[in-house]
């Protein structure tokens, strides 16, 4: 926890400079369109610590068959891409916890696999637009505690909890959610044992480390200054989150899966958390939640912190126990 707090409170003296006012940002996102946007308080937004691309996203990765993987532990979460006409890909959040996005092809569609360590928000994207094909990367911009992406093309600025452009020429356009999961890389090989698993980045990252050790078990989100969730429900409770409604992770647990709202949420042990402990590894197990629809399809969701749920979803339905 000393570790987590000396890291937030570096990150917090740097941020605490530099609100997005369009007069202050504009030397370092010149071709970006700040008259357009639907953010109605520039303070909303505010810099995390790293400029621009300072966290590298990632582009075309390589991959390993998972029967060649040796470096990452069963427990280890992964988010789960599994479509037709292609091998199942594991994108490991070791890697993703430092680069935050991956753009990638799979079966013929763009996505982008993405993933915000300060809510937990896993969610892959299909990058085709009206405006074509984007390519994504980090703006090192913070909206309630969320990651704002941006695209290599137009320069927009997107809210990734929601998929949704905010600031630049493409505001307003929302991205499509794919139905994707977080699982540990133990469930993932064992239902795929010919699958593909993202190979290690060139990058000098301490990949299997996280960098924001017990953050899950604080009380307060970083950079965070809305409102608390409910019912009260911990800001960095997870919940699960399929549209509008948010099911807390725990109810799903104790009652061994529910049946509801014309979707099936199942739970099973064996995911440690990445944001516990410094060793991935060696997080406490919050186990994998999948979510299906009344034909058994998997169903886009999001395992998110509760606090980020009340956030962009501030009329949404909690979930709660019956």
């Amino acid at each position: 926890m000393i570790r987590l707090i000396s890291f937030l409170v570096s990150l917090t003296l740097v941020a605490g400079l530099a609100h997005a006012d369009p007069n202050f940002w504009k030397h370092e996102w010149p071709d970006t369109n700040f008259r357009k946007t639907s953010v109605a308080n520039w303070k909303e937004i505010l810099s995390g610590g790293p400029p621009k691309d300072g966290i590298p996203a990632l582009s075309n990765p390589k991959f390993l068959r998972a029967k060649s993987e040796r470096r990452i532990k069963g427990n280890e979460p992964v988010i789960t891409v599994e479509m037709a006409g292609a091998d199942p890909r594991a994108y490991p959040l070791r890697y993703l916890t430092w680069h935050e996005i991956v753009n990638d092809t799979v079966g013929g569609v763009p996505i982008a696999v993405t993933y915000c360590p300060l809510c937990n928000s896993g969610i892959t994207f299909d990058r085709r637009t009206r405006k074509g094909t984007l390519t994504f990367g980090v703006t090192g911009k913070l909206r309630n505690s969320d990651m704002v992406m941006y695209d290599h093309e137009t320069q927009s600025w997107w809210q990734q909890a929601i998929g949704t452009a905010i600031v630049g020429d493409l505001t307003g356009t929302k991205l499509n959610a794919l139905p994707t999961w977080m699982e540990s890389w133990d469930q993932f090989r064992k239902r795929n044992p010919d699958g593909l698993v993202m190979a290690q980045p060139d990058f000098g990252r301490r990949y299997g480390h996280n960098p924001y050790q017990g953050y899950d078990s604080s009380h307060r989100p970083f950079l965070y200054s809305g409102e608390n969730p409910p019912h009260g429900i911990p800001p960095l409770a997870r919940v699960v989150r399929v549209g509008n409604r948010a099911w807390p992770l725990t109810r799903i647990r104790d009652e061994g899966g529910i049946r509801e709202a014309g979707v099936t949420l199942s739970w099973e042990a064996g995911q440690a958390s990445a944001l516990d402990t410094g060793v991935i590894a060696k997080g406490r197990d919050v186990g994998t939640v999948r979510v299906r629809n009344g034909q058994g399809r998997d169903v886009p969701h999001d395992v998110l912190f509760a606090f980020a749920f009340r956030a962009f979803w501030p009329n949404g339905k909690w979930m709660l126990a019956r």
